[in-house]
């Protein structure tokens, strides 16, 4: 079974490619393992449809070189904060045994991010209770519970609590981004005009990535918050 240093979820796929690719392919590079869980299949987007999306985001997995990625099939926009959803995420961070888990934005224009960042924040506390009992292909699982949770930031401008330098992965990230060329900007498509499938929103996603990494003196970055402190033994490690 393998055990992953980081997993990401994702209310839908495209998230992680659009807020935090470059941290994944950042770590990916220094050894580690990062693997991402989209927990719908995005059905209910404008443009494209289910299994476009779901052939874009292989073309991205490839792109970033992720250890695994799994889709949860939740049903997009209807997915709920309850136990059924709860036992699920458990399973998958038992499974995979996550140091560190990376989730959707705490509060967001669409309503999914918001929700999923809850539903994964206490999956992630659960999954650390022995008595909550799961299951996988017939074998109990042993509590596992994440060292933290970071929320990526997506739509809604947020101060982040720690900064991450992606420089030497940004074009992963934007590449994995192009891959999923049914939701963003082509001056071809004859879809929908969205708020995602603009020019300008391409522009921001890498003005953010230029404001964040000056906020660290480095090229560009990918921010987080937290719910709980971040704490080091080693002061000097930070940027």
């Amino acid at each position: 079974m393998i055990k992953l240093d980081i997993l990401a979820f994702a209310a839908h796929p495209d998230d992680v490619e659009l807020s935090c690719s470059g941290t994944l392919v950042t770590h990916l590079k220094k050894g580690y393992t990062a693997g991402v869980i989209d927990l719908t299949r995005g059905e209910l987007g404008t443009r494209g449809s289910a299994e476009l999306r779901k052939e874009e985001a292989a073309k991205a997995t490839e792109i970033m070189g992720l250890t695994i990625r799994e889709n949860l099939g939740f049903r997009d926009g209807f997915f709920t904060h309850d136990e059924a959803h709860l036992m699920e995420i458990i399973r998958i961070i038992r499974k995979y045994k996550p140091t560190l888990v990376l989730a959707n934005a705490e509060t967001d224009r669409h309503i999914d991010h918001g929700r999923a960042a809850d539903l994964v924040h206490d999956a992630c506390f659960l999954a650390g209770l022995r008595k909550i009992e799961t299951e996988d292909n017939g074998i109990a699982q042993e509590a596992w519970r994440p060292k933290q949770v970071y929320h990526y930031i997506q739509d809604r401008i947020t101060k982040p609590n720690i900064i991450v330098d992606i420089s030497d992965s940004y074009d992963e990230k934007m590449a994995s981004i192009a891959a999923y060329g049914s939701q963003f900007y082509d001056p071809n498509s004859k879809e929908p005009i969205t708020p995602i499938s603009t020019k300008e929103f391409i522009e921001a996603i890498k003005g953010r990535c230029l404001e964040f990494g000056k906020e660290i003196g480095v090229t560009y970055g990918e921010g987080f918050t937290v719910r709980r402190n971040i704490g080091t033994k080693n002061l000097l490690e930070q940027l």
